[in-house]
């Protein structure tokens, strides 16, 4: 099923850009970013804020660094609320982007977001904070996401345990984070039995970040896209991507060879995709392809198309609604 805002139009060809490097190695062997996002403070006490949705920061591995950031909904700590007893929300892992180079679960584009999903689709969400390449090139990012999944069964957690519905859990992210769901998911699918009592429904991808060594007629034809140039994305999978990998290795493409093997595991498991994309982003036929190989695999797939450039709901909250109610219907219908 596909769902359409408005037709694709195509965009010219913009004058070539200056190129620069968003991120830049040391002598010492380290890496200094050049880009340094806005970040948020979890907001935990309902006492201290007048925020309708809270959060708070979970250690998940301190030898890797990693947490999770959980968003819940206010009012379902609220005594007095109507239909407050035994509620239970759906689970979404969410991932946030950044080309697997940069962010965090804290940044605050992705704290808002998260913020106003959680409320919205009245939804549990527990952000993850992933291990960044270059420090940590894949699969490391998906290690972690796996890890955070077993995490998240075990934990004693009050939130997680009171309030999270375990069997209605949902891997959701956003551009780097879409690809991070998506290989979590095939992972996930190959241990399914070791999750319970976790079980994953279905896969919720935004704008995922996925590429290949031929250029597609959308790349080429925004090549210097001011939000998403094609040379950030090479740049992007040269720091990201084993070393000696080129970008028809799998975790840059996933259509390589036709597609993972757990595609009969998938279906087995039941698992629905949702893919939402935009037609000014210079990944949209790459994307389009991600569909139609899920498809053919036999997945039931929902699309979400609009017009806008890559990441649109992060970059600007106000598109964010149309999006969470088409999310919605695909959750709970």
């Amino acid at each position: 099923m596909s769902i359409n805002q408005s037709s694709p139009t195509s965009a010219p060809t913009k004058p070539s850009q200056r190129r620069f490097s968003t991120i830049v190695s040391n002598p010492d062997g380290t890496y200094s970013r050049k880009i340094q996002l806005p970040t948020s403070p979890p907001e935990p006490d309902p006492s201290t804020t007048t925020s309708m949705v809270l959060s708070k920061d979970i250690p998940v591995n301190s030898t890797n660094q990693t947490f999770v950031r959980l968003f819940l909904p206010r009012h379902v700590l609220d005594s007095d609320s109507p239909n407050t007893t035994n509620i239970k929300l759906p689970l979404i892992f969410y991932f946030h982007g950044g080309a697997f180079i940069h962010c965090s679960a804290a940044s605050t584009f992705f704290h808002i977001f998260c913020s106003n999903m959680a409320l919205q689709l009245q939804a549990i969400i527990v952000s993850v904070e992933y291990r960044l390449a270059p420090e940590h090139r894949l699969p490391l990012a998906y290690d972690d996401a796996v890890e955070a999944l077993h995490w998240i069964k075990t934990t004693k957690e009050g939130w997680v345990g009171e309030f999270a519905d375990f069997s209605n859990c949902f891997l959701m992210g956003t551009s780097a984070g879409a690809n991070i769901a998506y290989h979590a998911a095939l992972r996930a699918c190959e241990a399914a039995e070791d999750l319970g009592p976790l079980k994953i429904r279905g896969l919720l991808l935004h704008h995922p970040f996925i590429g290949g060594v031929e250029r597609t007629g959308s790349e080429l034809r925004m090549e210097n896209d001011p939000m998403l140039p094609l040379y950030v994305c090479d740049e992007a999978w040269s720091f990201s991507l084993p070393v000696g990998a080129d970008r028809d290795h799998e975790f840059c493409n996933p259509m390589v060879g036709g597609g993972s093997d757990y595609f009969d595991r998938i279906r087995v498991m039941g698992l629905r995709a949702f893919v939402s994309a935009c037609y000014g982003d210079p990944l949209i036929d790459r994307q389009m392809e991600l569909v139609k190989m899920l498809e053919e695999k036999g997945v039931e797939t929902v699309t979400y198309y609009c017009e806008g450039s890559h990441g649109l709901e992060i970059t600007d909250p106000s598109k964010a609604q149309d999006l969470f109610r088409v999310l919605k219907c695909f959750i709970f219908c």
